[in-house]
């Protein structure tokens, strides 16, 4: 016996698709205009819980930067999420170096007395805005150095119903589940309580799959003990 396979890797759902599934899982069908209206904003709204789930490996964006000096704060975009690290990056004499950089609190950079201080930045504060702002300190020294940072962005609105959905392969079983959840607290309350557990079911296994699989090892600081 010769098992045939396709050969494909290629199967992804559009808009339109994940609502039909949705639906049928809430024993509905997608009948009118209104049906189709009312699921994407359904589905919106799901991708703004994800954003509040925590990390999305797919939706991280490397940006680079350039500063200029006398600035402390940049903007790093309407559809930043969060800022997850970050470094300085600086070229001297045809050399480029990578210098670490620590996140501060709301509550720490509002304690710095000199705000205004110039030098090379090592520390960066969040301002997490409807137009987010990255403040640094100390303040840029020089107006040719970059920061460099990893930041969580929006994922893409569903606008129209043949759009696809920007997510990995492994994330279509939440989105489905999900949907069909959202669209159970409007149109089937009675199967309300089975689809969110099969929608948190669903994300738990992507979330997990999705963290990174990175070392990671504790040590303690033994800088403030000695021996008697």
């Amino acid at each position: 016996y010769i098992m045939t396979v396709s050969g494909s890797k290629n199967f992804e759902l559009n808009v339109t698709e994940y609502i039909e599934e949705a639906y049928e899982r809430c024993g509905l069908e997608l009948r009118t205009g209104y049906d189709l209206q009312t699921a994407k904003r359904s589905m919106n709204l799901l991708f703004a819980d994800w954003a509040n789930r925590g990390l999305n490996q797919w939706t991280v964006a490397e940006t680079i930067t350039t500063l200029t000096k006398g600035v402390n704060f940049i903007s790093p975009g309407a559809d930043t999420i969060d800022v997850l690290d970050a470094v300085l990056r600086r070229t001297t004499n045809g050399k480029t170096s990578d210098m670490s950089m620590n996140m501060i609190s709301r509550a720490e950079f509002l304690n710095i007395p000199s705000k205004e201080t110039q030098a090379r930045p090592n520390q960066y504060f969040l301002d997490k805005q409807i137009n987010p702002k990255l403040y640094l300190w100390p303040t840029p020294d020089n107006s040719t150095d970059q920061i460099v940072f990893n930041r969580l962005v929006r994922i893409d609105d569903a606008d129209t119903p043949t759009d696809t959905v920007e997510m990995p392969f492994r994330f279509y079983p939440c989105l489905a589940s999900g949907l069909a959840y959202m669209l159970s607290v409007k149109k089937a309350p009675n199967r309300m309580e089975m689809l969110k557990a099969a929608y948190e079911d669903d994300m738990r296994r992507a979330i997990d799959q999705d963290e990174s699989r990175a070392s990671f090892r504790v040590a303690p600081d033994m800088r403030c003990y000695r021996l008697r």
